[in-house]
């Protein structure tokens, strides 16, 4: 029975869409729920899930195209003969002693639908405990391991490092229990293990995975130096100065288009895969560059209130409430007193819509390892110095590890920026879409001033807020800028509530 695949209803005032990726394509076995296609509008991405197992049949509209609500996307044929791909394995499942399960790519959260493949910290064969970790996925919001459900052996490995995978694609089988047999060792290998090492060792890097498709070169050409035998880029290299060459049949396109390096350049250059996260931050960035009438206001705090504050009360603060007295938690406070008096800046556009939020999460970005990310210490406005000072250490310490969810980094109303950390002196940060306002903090620099007619030295900041022009007037943006001054030039202000 073929059963129609449509357009669902996106919300009261959106209705079109746009097909941003097919995950299924015509012939492709698909279960009851499993997403077929993501759509792209205005406001949200939505994935469209399968209305009932079977096999896709036809795919209407291909992707890039417009579709109104209720517009068909394609037709399903349903079916048993549908879950024939699926029962291979079980059947092969069945031949050894021990139990077989499946490694599965965990859900990540609702606007997250795929994951690239990191490096695997086990290989097939390997031996294994519950909850050791087997593999790391990257998102396009952070990275997050995954362990192992059962202690067992690994016996088939079939995502290769640099995949792309979906909620629910197996990623690896153990043969559950201490006693495992490899016997499933022979499965067919992983559909994207075209340029990596053989099953026994780790798949090679991904700048090395690179350079050997660019060159036409095999996984038996290039001896892996690398940790359990992975091929790294410098073994790629030094197997073509060897005198490694493709076969004559394997020459392949360039990848991009760009100024050709010359040879003895282009052996000291290195590719990379953008990560999910990168692709996201530079996605996301120039999205508001290109989105909001962005514009930037600037502003100096005398910082010696607060430094004074600090050094009177430091030990005190971190005995009692057992964390250090930062300057985060001052400006956090600062920007949610500024926040009630000009609310704009705390608001967002849908639509032709303005939406004004009757309270304060503010983000602060935290570099990591992975990139920039922005987790949301929420309802700031409520919470004493103390519990802001608690929050962002425990969010920093988070996203260090790699451990931040989706809840961490989903719902912010205003972002704080500290490059000074950096040594920066001035810049002009970037909305963090769809938020109207980011503050920047910068580096705390002793420089002369004038102060009741004196020129004196004090420890200056420089400030800088950039806003939405779209929502927040330039007679709105300096006035909040100044309020956050004023507070932080006159701590009781933040106490008194002023």
């Amino acid at each position: 029975m073929a059963t129609e695949i449509r357009v669902p209803t996106l919300g009261e005032s959106v209705t079109e869409a746009t097909i941003a990726q097919w995950f299924k394509k015509p012939g492709d076995a698909v279960n009851a729920d499993e997403p077929l296609v993501e759509l792209e509008t205005d406001k949200v991405t939505v994935e469209v899930p399968a209305p009932a197992a079977g096999t896709l049949a036809e795919v209407v509209v291909k992707e890039g195209d417009t579709v109104e609500v209720g517009a068909l996307l394609g037709s399903l044929t349903e079916g048993a003969a549908a879950a024939a791909p699926t029962a291979a394995p079980a059947a092969k499942a069945e031949a050894p002693a021990a139990e077989l399960v499946e490694v599965v790519v965990p859900t990540a959260g609702e606007s997250v639908t795929e994951a690239e493949v990191g490096e695997w910290s086990v290989k097939v064969g390997d031996s294994v405990k519950a909850d050791d970790i087997l593999v790391e996925l990257e998102t396009d919001k952070a990275a997050q391991e995954v362990p192992s459900p059962v202690a067992g052996k690994i016996v088939e490995v079939l995502q290769a490092t640099g995949a792309t995978v979906n909620p629910g694609m197996v990623l690896c089988k153990i043969a559950a229990g201490e006693g495992a047999a490899a016997a499933p060792v022979a499965a067919a290998p992983a559909p994207q293990a075209a340029v990596v090492a053989p099953a026994s060792s780790m798949p090679a890097a991904p700048s090395a995975a690179k350079m050997m498709a660019e060159k036409g070169l095999s996984a038996d050409q290039v001896a892996g130096s690398g940790k359990r035998g992975q091929v790294l880029k410098g073994d790629v290299i030094a197997a073509v100065a060897a005198g490694a060459t493709a076969a004559p049949q394997a020459a392949a396109a360039p990848v991009s288009v760009r100024a050709p390096s010359a040879p003895a350049d282009e052996a000291r250059e290195e590719r990379v895969r953008m990560t999910k996260l990168r692709q996201t931050i530079a996605r996301r960035l120039k999205d508001a560059q290109n989105t909001a009438a962005m514009l930037t206001t600037y502003n100096e705090v005398d910082m010696k209130p607060i430094m004074d504050l600090r050094k009177q009360y430091k030990d005190i603060f971190e005995k009692k409430h057992g964390v250090k007295l930062g300057f985060m938690g001052f400006f956090t406070k600062a920007v949610t007193h500024a926040l009630k008096e000009i609310p704009a800046v705390n608001a967002e556009i849908d639509g032709t819509d303005i939406i004004y939020k009757d309270f304060a999460h503010i983000g602060v970005a935290v570099g990591t390892p992975k990139g920039l990310v922005v987790p949301v210490v929420r309802d700031a406005d409520q919470m004493s110095i103390a519990d802001i000072e608690k929050e962002i250490g425990n969010l920093g310490r988070k996203g260090r590890d790699g451990k931040l969810s989706m809840a961490d980094m989903q719902g912010g109303t205003f972002t704080i920026s500290n490059g000074g950390v950096y040594g920066s002196l001035m810049s002009s940060p970037i909305l963090n879409a769809p938020q109207s306002g980011i503050l920047g903090m910068h580096k705390i620099q002793e420089r002369p001033v004038a102060i009741n007619g004196q020129v004196v030295i004090r420890p200056m900041m420089y400030l800088a807020l950039s806003y939405d022009h779209r929502i927040v007037d330039g007679k709105e943006a300096v006035t909040f800028l100044v309020r956050v001054k004023e507070s932080l030039e006159d701590p009781q202000r933040l106490v008194l509530d002023l």
